[in-house]
């Protein structure tokens, strides 16, 4: 899996701030999402285009409509490679180390 296009798209504060309101709604019309941000309709299109690329969003057609919907699974895909691996390592110690504080208590 190349984790690149990912890191990309979620390197940029918009693109998170566009992921977050689809999180609290999903499917929501372009004219929705647009109205969340600061910047042109074309603006906010090619931002969902990377996000699209990446496949952290996905669109269906409703009559004339497009809506955009949230696909969490690349990052939790993201997580499971970079964040969990090394957390489990620290929490393991962090554990041993309680367990070794509470025997010489």
């Amino acid at each position: 899996m190349n984790d690149d296009p990912v890191f990309k798209a979620l390197a940029d504060p918009t693109r998170r701030l566009l992921l977050d309101r689809l999180y609290e709604r999903d499917g929501r019309s372009l004219t929705e999402l647009e109205s969340d941000v600061e910047m042109t309709r074309f603006g906010v299109m090619k931002h969902l285009r990377v996000l699209e690329d990446a496949g952290l969003v996905v669109t269906r057609r409703s009559g004339r409509e497009k809506l955009h919907y949230l696909n969490p699974v690349p990052i939790r895909l993201i997580h499971d490679r970079w964040i969990d691996k090394y957390t489990e390592r620290r929490v393991s110690a962090l554990a041993d180390l309680k367990h070794e504080l509470e025997e010489t208590a």
